[in-house]
């Protein structure tokens, strides 16, 4: 049954007049009600390890006064709750103050995924036989297979948002993923890989034989690649980005740059440059909510704004930036539709959603062929960034030596050290093969976590650190 707020002890006309009591004499504010079902299986070593079924509804009631925002959250959907919310969010506007209510949100019939549950089918029995035969696929293909580790998660997310002027917006959120992951040795070494795919989609995509025997072979690829790859070499030198999920370097190193909260407080390394070159040129950057099915991707945001395809970098200048509503009106400018929050005890911010380079004009095997000292790195596992500065340390899973144009051998341990900022203006060639990453990204700021899409095409980028101990 759909999820309806009103359905129960709260009463609609009686919580738009508590909330626009608690808003009146503020800038914006809204009741986000939620409701959130999710599972998870995982089979590891020959057994199913974990299996869980979460299930949570509530609502949180905001206030935003200036700067001042005002939130107060409960899991308890009754009017009582939405009264004490109410009274405890609208402390945030002091007094003085005699301001008009923001206009609400453009309204929007678009629909970029369906509504239908990831959890309604298959059977429970039917995803378990699913994990079991990954698990015989990869020890059947190889003796090498020491361990090997099967992975389903499905939820469904409904949310509704009310204004106190009545503007009522509702989405309804599927999202599934799978994972595999293999650990192989050979002569007493072992080494791992493991790949993944999703979207806001139900699971019949994923449980396609074509599709989790593509996953697992590409696991069990990379961990081959892995027994035989060498110490990486340290020092400042060339470096080629694959396609696709490296773009998870852009996303942090310099996604979060440009989203308007940090550019409001000025504390980016990219405040205060609009307009001005912040990288090489052609280099052109979007956020991109608005692909249908995609994991990062949203109807509308959690404060009823659509979504939209906002270009941050074009050509190398800075054009723009990521906005919620609260930090759009106050820098002046539109919301972008990037108000997002990870449940209802959370108040919004300016998120990413998909975000990407777009492509150029040099094929991958010109870019390989074009490092004279350097590395080829093809995959990124785990890193670290300080998103204010944009300094980063990021893991690479796959990577390659090259040397004269010509890829020599995998390498292990290869870590690349930098700044965004500086990273971006070192982009000296630009692939014709723009791929977004498999669906498998989460992000997280100030303790929210929430589903993103990341991309780019293959790059080349000069005097780039690279932390080793091999050459």
């Amino acid at each position: 049954m759909a999820f309806d707020p009103f359905a129960g002890d709260i009463d609609l006309d009686t919580a738009a007049s508590l909330l626009g009591e608690a808003v009146r004499g503020a800038d914006d504010g809204e009741l986000f009600f939620e409701r959130r079902r999710g599972e998870s299986l995982v089979f590891d070593d020959g057994r199913l390890r974990n299996a869980s079924y979460d299930a949570a509804e509530g609502f949180g009631l905001r206030v935003v006064a200036g700067e001042a925002v005002g939130y107060a959250h409960s899991d308890d959907l009754t009017g009582a709750a939405v009264k004490r919310a109410a009274d405890a969010a609208a402390a945030v506007k002091g007094g003085g103050r005699d301001v008009a209510y923001t206009d609400a949100p453009a309204r929007t019939n678009r629909r970029l995924y369906d509504d239908a549950s990831p959890l309604d089918e298959p059977a429970l029995s039917v995803k378990i036989a699913l994990l079991r035969e990954i698990d015989a696929y990869l020890r059947d293909k190889d003796p090498r297979v020491v361990q090997a580790t099967a992975s389903l998660s499905g939820e469904l997310q409904e949310v509704e948002i009310l204004r106190a002027d009545g503007h009522r917006v509702a989405d309804t959120r599927p999202l599934a993923r799978i994972n595999v992951s293999v650990i192989v040795e050979e002569n007493g070494r072992r080494e791992s890989g493991s790949a993944g795919c999703g979207g806001r989609h139900g699971y019949d995509l994923l449980l396609d034989p074509a599709r989790w025997k593509t996953l697992a072979d590409e696991a069990h690829r990379k961990a081959l690649v892995n027994l035989s790859a060498e110490d990486a070499p340290g020092g400042a030198m060339q470096v080629a980005l694959g396609s696709g999920w490296p773009g998870i370097m852009l996303h942090e190193a310099v996604g979060h740059g440009l989203e308007g909260d940090f550019n409001r407080k000025k504390t980016s390394a990219f405040a205060g440059l609009m307009g001005e070159r912040i990288a090489a040129p052609g280099v052109t950057v979007v956020d991109d909510g608005t692909l249908p099915d995609r994991r990062g991707s949203i109807s509308v945001d959690d404060e009823g704004e659509a979504s939209n395809c906002t270009t941050l970098i074009e050509d190398g200048r800075l054009v723009g930036y990521m906005q919620d509503r609260q930090n759009a009106r106050l820098m002046g400018v539109e919301p972008t539709g990037n108000g997002r929050r990870q449940s209802y005890s959370h108040a919004p911010m300016p998120r990413m959603t998909n975000t990407y380079m777009l492509g150029g004009q040099h094929t991958p095997d010109e870019i390989v062929a074009a490092v004279e000292d350097g590395i080829y790195a093809v995959d990124f596992g785990g890193g670290q960034v300080d998103i204010t500065n944009g300094k980063f340390v990021f893991s690479c899973t796959e990577a390659y030596r090259v040397k004269n144009g010509k890829v020599l051998h995998p390498i292990k341990g290869a870590t690349l050290i930098g700044d965004g900022a500086s990273a971006l203006r070192k982009i000296r060639m630009i692939g014709n093969d723009m791929k977004l990453d498999d669906g498998i990204g989460m992000c997280g700021k100030a303790g929210q976590w929430v589903p993103v899409g990341v991309g780019q095409p293959t790059v080349l980028m000069d005097d780039i650190v690279v932390g080793g101990r091999g050459d």
